[in-house]
């Protein structure tokens, strides 16, 4: 029974998704500066370690961090963040999951590869730019006009795919060290200090 997943987790996972979505939108009001775009590969990882981590505090069963990066997926793509997202985020988030159990939800090094495998959804929010690069930029033209499209597209060349998916790992493993040490009593009573 202690395995199963009841509904205090169900609502731990609710109230975290909705930290981290408000983390995630926060962040990308950043977005209408050109150069802040590429940098949420950076930042939303980095800010988005301390819920996320306070979060792996109540995590003892598989299967919640999977539920939060569906949850975060589906939302994002709502948002009209690109629906690459409703695909990346489980991913990443069920690869999270595997190295977290594996780690018995108690590892410090698990913990912070964990998140730094479930920051990677964020490469879901780029696929569109590089992958459909000449209706996003048309698209970028109508909304946000021609300086805006051009610099952006420039920032973003169609080979920054695997740099930005790298920084988004890299960064997550930041964010997971600021989140656990700006909340390392909360580790300590959880057992994972």
């Amino acid at each position: 029974m202690k395995q199963k997943i009841q509904a205090k987790d169900l609502i731990n996972v609710g109230i975290f998704t909705a930290i981290m979505f408000v983390v995630t939108m926060a962040v990308a009001m950043l977005g209408y500066i050109p150069i802040f775009i590429p940098l949420l590969s950076v930042l939303v990882p980095v800010i988005g370690g301390i819920p996320f981590m306070l979060f792996l505090t109540k995590v003892k069963k598989f299967g919640l961090v999977t539920i939060m990066a569906v949850l975060i997926g589906i939302v994002i793509a709502l948002m009209g963040m690109g629906v690459w997202v409703i695909f990346t985020a489980p991913l990443f988030g069920v690869l999270a999951d595997l190295i977290l159990k594996s780690g018995s939800y108690s590892s410090v090094k698990k913990s912070i590869f964990g998140y730094g495998i479930f920051s990677m959804w964020v490469i879901g929010n780029f696929i569109p730019i590089v992958i459909t690069r000449g209706n996003y930029y048309d698209m970028l033209i109508s909304g946000y006009g021609q300086e805006y499209a051009d610099t952006l597209m420039g920032y973003i060349p169609d080979w920054s795919l695997l740099p930005l998916l790298a920084a988004s790992f890299i960064s997550g493993l930041l964010g997971a060290l600021l989140g656990r040490s700006l909340l390392k009593k909360h580790f300590i009573r959880a057992g994972i200090a």
